[in-house]
């Protein structure tokens, strides 16, 4: 069964870092690019981040490019998103997806992403 599990979320203050991981059962995510995702309440979902498959090139929203790092770990069938320098305006809950293409396409459209997790929630709070 194919699926993701998002994991490393939590309550951290403003200037903050949180590791959030993305692994995959059920296939090899490194056939694909990944994307990281946020919806906060009242939002719609907007994409933070990719990574492409075998070059892993990774791309970043202009909101988070500086602080945040998309990375990947084919052996363990996992990516990540390290997060520093965190502001109150992070916070969402944060879902990674599978994209349907190996390279990331931008735009970063959620409808380009075929399987995802069920979020983990990030807030940013002093």
């Amino acid at each position: 069964q194919l699926q993701l599990v998002e994991s490393g979320g939590g309550l951290v203050q403003p200037g903050g870092s949180l590791r959030l991981s993305c692994a995959a059962s059920g296939f090899t995510l490194d056939y694909y690019a990944v994307g990281w995702f946020r919806q906060a309440p009242g939002k719609e979902r907007e994409g933070v981040s990719c990574i492409g498959s075998s070059d892993g090139t990774p791309y970043y929203a202009n909101s988070v490019k500086g602080r945040f790092t998309v990375s990947r770990d084919n052996a363990k069938n996992t990516v990540y998103l390290q997060m520093d320098s965190l502001k109150p305006e992070d916070t969402a809950v944060y879902y990674c997806a599978k994209s349907m293409f190996r390279l990331c396409v931008l735009p970063q459209g959620p409808y380009r992403y075929n399987s995802w997790g069920q979020g983990t929630q990030v807030t940013v709070s002093s």
